[in-house]
């Protein structure tokens, strides 16, 4: 019988998998990202998308979407904090992407990991 994490996998990786292409391939390259950099955390469905928490029961942290524009997201729940300087109290929480590069793979796994920390 699969877990509760095995089942949130699948049905993310169903969704993922219901995606058109282009956002497919990018979409499931985002996910292999996410989980690489933090092995720890646990895909789940939030809000009708994937998203990435520390355990099955504990809020999401870090979550992507795929709408009218695709989004890699912090949620509130995640430790960060204010930048301070230019950004005053602003905190950087979502960033839109159209595809994936090894450069913004790379800025993808730093947001997973301050995610988390």
């Amino acid at each position: 019988m699969a877990t509760k994490d095995e089942k949130n996998l699948q049905q993310v990786l169903d969704k993922i998998a219901g995606m058109k292409e282009p956002a497919r391939s990018v979409m499931q390259r985002m996910h292999e990202v996410i989980v690489a950099a933090a092995p720890e955390l646990k895909p789940r469905i939030w809000y009708g998308m994937p998203g990435y928490a520390k355990s099955a029961s504990t809020p999401v942290l870090v979550f992507f979407r795929n709408d009218e524009v695709m989004t890699l997201g912090v949620s509130e729940k995640a430790p960060l904090r204010p930048a301070g300087g230019t950004d005053g109290r602003l905190i950087p929480a979502a960033w839109y992407f159209d595809g994936l590069d090894e450069v913004t793979e790379t800025r993808v796994a730093e947001i997973v990991r301050s995610a988390i920390a």
